[in-house]
């Protein structure tokens, strides 16, 4: 069985050094001496200042949300996880949804400018695969409409552009550390800001809005990450380059079996922009089996893909009825959920297992 994605973990004689003053201390939660340590981290790797580590991505992106006290309308795109959409609701607000780049998969700015009313409150893109979103078109629809841009970031830790990081782009931006991705913490999530009064706003709405033993000024929730998922962090964070680049030869190795096969696109590197080559999507368009036949002769054989992303999130269930919530009205990003593959990646995957994969595809 070759599964879709695999855990990377640094040795554990490591691991267990990182935790071993915990049994002294016993911090186990509440922004001890592990979580200061990554945090400060995590500031020098992105280059930013103003950083809150959460429990988990989607609060970090919840909460954000909160922090810019946004109501009404916000664009977004449904070709995305289904926590995007969910943060927006979750939050009082209503996603409308704008159609993607053919090309990047992420929201095509034209399509942003068609969407803007006086109701639009922000710009929620989404960095897709590893890959970044038009940052410059859509930084501009922002500052011409005076709108923020606050970006689920949670595909593109360790991607940067010409030396920068994806932290760096928009208002604010939110990281996943969930175990399944390039980095993780096991479960985690990174709200970045531009200021100290968001990060100070931030850091109520994850501390139950707690400012000492007898002052509590504000409504907050917890999401606080705890000293073993921080601990993680620090010791995945130390392998992050080698791991990225073990990830990209996969890719490499992938392309070099698959480009120019008929009937299969896959996304070119972007200019500029170095990848942390976080997934590997195909879009079997035209190809003499169609998406789903491709994902089902797979699993016959051992191999688990996924069809990330679908369904998209303006056609889910719980929005049934809504309006706004209709897949048509984002063609683009319909026709690509209805073909998209993701194949098998992570750091351990073997040149031998990719040949296995491709030649079930290719045959």
């Amino acid at each position: 069985m070759i599964n879709v994605t695999r855990s990377s973990m640094p040795p554990f004689e490591e691991y267990c050094e990182e935790i071993r003053g915990l049994w002294d201390s016993r911090w186990l939660t509440n922004m001890g001496e592990k979580h200061q340590a990554l945090e400060q981290a995590l500031r020098d790797y992105l280059g930013c200042d103003y950083l809150a580590l959460h429990t988990n991505g989607h609060l970090a992106l919840e909460n954000l949300l909160e922090a810019f006290g946004l109501k009404g309308e916000i664009i977004t795109t449904p070709f995305t996880f289904a926590s995007t959409t969910h943060a927006i609701v979750r939050c009082g607000c209503t996603p409308v949804f704008a159609d993607i780049d053919p090309v990047s998969f992420t929201l095509d700015p034209k399509k942003i400018e068609e969407k803007i009313t006086e109701k639009t409150a922000a710009i929620l893109p989404v960095h897709v695969y590893g890959r970044l979103c038009d940052v410059d078109a859509i930084a501009a629809i922002g500052k011409k409409h005076g709108i923020p841009v606050i970006y689920d970031a949670a595909h593109a830790f360790g991607v940067f552009r010409n030396g920068v990081s994806s932290a760096a782009f928009g208002d604010a931006a939110m990281f996943s550390f969930h175990a399944t991705k390039v980095f993780h913490s096991i479960e985690g999530g990174l709200a970045v800001c531009r200021n100290g009064e968001t990060l100070r706003r931030l850091n109520d709405l994850k501390n139950f809005g707690i400012h000492g033993p007898e002052e509590v000024p504000y409504v907050g929730g917890n999401a606080k990450m705890n000293e073993f998922c921080a601990a993680m962090g620090l010791c995945n964070l130390r392998h992050l380059e080698e791991e990225i680049g073990k990830r990209r030869r996969v890719v490499e190795h992938y392309r070099a079996r698959l480009e120019g096969a008929a009937g299969l696109q896959l996304s070119p590197d972007q200019e500029g922009v170095r990848s942390n080559n976080a997934y590997f999507p195909v879009v079997f368009d035209g190809f003499r089996l169609d998406r789903d036949q491709v994902f089902a002769r797979l699993a016959e054989k051992g191999v688990n893909t996924r069809k990330y992303f679908y369904p998209l999130t303006n056609s889910f269930a719980c929005y049934a009825g809504k309006p706004g919530f209709d897949p048509a009205e984002t063609p683009v990003a319909a026709h690509v959920a209805d073909r998209v593959l993701t194949l098998p990646l992570y750091a351990d995957l073997s040149g031998e297992d990719v040949d296995r994969i491709c030649d079930i595809i290719l045959k």
